[in-house]
């Protein structure tokens, strides 16, 4: 016999969310990482000569501001690729070039309600132009979404991120 509540449930979700192409919302987005791993992209954008490309994020409930290797959620009927792709241009206004194969694949466990359970593919890539100068960090507090160069993993990596740091410390 069918729960008829639940169903009723489930349908009135299914009505607040537009396109789940395009995202779920922040309140159904929270609800689904409490019940579900969830899989994004990390890009380990590297330039020989000035360094690893990080972004900052700003402080959540989860964690400190601190910066971190830009990624996303991958969304439901999105392939990787196109993921990967979509990151590099809406946080930094860039193309790039990447291998299809991740550099490496984690599975990150946190002590949280929210977003507590991720699996992280990591992709290294190569910029083609220059990140939207517009967003470059230039002074002594960074603001969400800025950008900046750096040789080694800095001191106010998110904690998540610092499973990255033999990548980000490496030529």
């Amino acid at each position: 016999m069918k729960n008829n509540t639940i169903h009723k449930y489930i349908s009135n979700l299914e009505n607040k969310i537009l396109n789940p192409k395009k995202g779920l919302g922040e309140e159904i987005f929270l609800f689904i990482s409490r019940i579900i791993p969830l899989i994004n992209v990390d890009l380990l954008i590297k330039d020989k000569r000035l360094g690893i490309l990080l972004t900052w994020r700003k402080k959540s409930e989860n964690y400190p501001a601190g910066w971190h290797v830009p990624g996303g959620m991958i969304r439901v009927n999105e392939k990787i690729y196109n993921r990967v792709i979509k990151v590099a241009k809406n946080e930094l206004g860039i193309k790039i070039i990447f291998k299809n194969k991740p550099l490496a694949v984690n599975e990150i466990h946190l002590k949280q309600k929210n977003r507590s359970h991720c699996i992280s593919l990591l992709y290294l890539c190569k910029p083609i132009n220059k990140p939207d100068i517009r967003k470059k960090f230039k002074g002594l507090l960074p603001l969400a979404g800025q950008w900046k160069w750096f040789k080694k993993a800095p001191k106010n990596l998110i904690k998540p991120h610092k499973i990255y740091k033999k990548f980000l410390n490496s030529n």
